[in-house]
């Protein structure tokens, strides 16, 4: 059973998705956010084309562990998600992880538009695959 990862931001959704076995996870895309929320059809024909049994939201918490109004955010988008796609929704710290992404793009020496298009879909890969390691270990 695969495993969708999505980074839930102001702008844009990062998505990642595991392999087969639930051991790597791999970016996909980024979906721009728009008004009309097309962005839930895609991520329902990503949900079916992949075969996604499961999906984990990227929870922002504060550095002290609590959850601010972004957070709130990110939980009602997890509710919508499980109720529309009835699959079981996982929030998942998600502390720090863009700052990780943008600084392996950095490190890697990738231009700054280039990091750009591709920041949230790593941070959703991290979010994934930090899920995948924890689930692993149980």
């Amino acid at each position: 059973m695969k495993i969708l990862g999505l980074d839930y931001g102001d702008r844009r959704i990062g998505v990642a998705a595991s392999d087969a076995f639930g051991w790597t996870a791999q970016g996909l895309e980024v979906l721009e956010r728009r008004r009309d929320e097309g962005e839930f059809a895609r991520i329902a024909e990503l949900v079916r084309e992949h075969e996604i049994g499961e999906i984990v939201v990227g929870l922002p918490k504060n550095m002290n562990g609590t959850v601010g109004p972004r957070g709130e955010i990110c939980i009602a988008f997890a509710e919508r998600l499980r109720g529309e796609l009835n699959l079981p929704v996982h929030l998942w710290d998600e502390r720090l992880t863009t700052i990780a992404a943008e600084r392996t793009l950095l490190e890697a020496d990738v231009s700054r538009k280039k990091r750009k298009q591709v920041v949230d879909k790593m941070a959703a890969s991290l979010i994934l695959q930090n899920y995948l390691d924890a689930n692993s270990k149980r």
